[in-house]
């Protein structure tokens, strides 16, 4: 499925499934109280990713001090500001899917899940989790090109 019609799919049913979510629980315990739980998720939750956000920092900066690239650890902080996103976002769908990206063991899964499958792409190849490229710029599809090359010095 094209990433447009992906995007266009979720933009489309995430706020329907949140307006049926909402009344159906409005229903159940009341106007007032739905709205009260509504905030009290998105306040629960950005305390939660602020505690956790400072902890990957930290991961962040000890691995650079170690000389090291953090790229899981960037990788987790980029899910935890898509977390912070989903949690300030009105509604209990996608605070579900907000609690669930700041459980560290499912962010690890998802990260580890969308190395493996190539999920994330761009200029025309992937790489998969063992590093190797594929797609349109893979060593398979070059073509080498001999010519000459002269400096001329003034």
């Amino acid at each position: 499925m094209p990433l447009f019609r992906l995007l266009l799919l979720l933009f489309l049913s995430v706020p329907i499934l949140e307006i049926y979510l909402l009344i159906k629980v409005g229903d159940s315990i009341g106007a007032f109280p739905t709205v009260v739980l509504v905030v009290l998720t998105a306040v629960v939750g950005v305390w939660l990713l602020r505690l956790q956000g400072f902890a990957i920092l930290a991961r962040a900066q000890q691995s650079m001090a170690r000389g090291e690239m953090p790229a899981t650890t960037l990788f987790e902080g980029l899910m935890l500001f898509f977390a912070g996103a989903l949690l300030l976002t009105p509604g209990f769908f996608t605070d579900a899917i907000g609690f669930i990206l700041l459980v560290p063991f499912a962010r690890q899964w998802i990260i580890a899940y969308i190395l493996r499958h190539g999920v994330i792409s761009g200029g025309g190849f992937y790489i998969n989790a063992r590093g190797k490229r594929h797609g349109a710029s893979s060593s398979s599809s070059r073509k080498t090109l001999e010519g000459e090359y002269i400096s001329h010095d003034d």
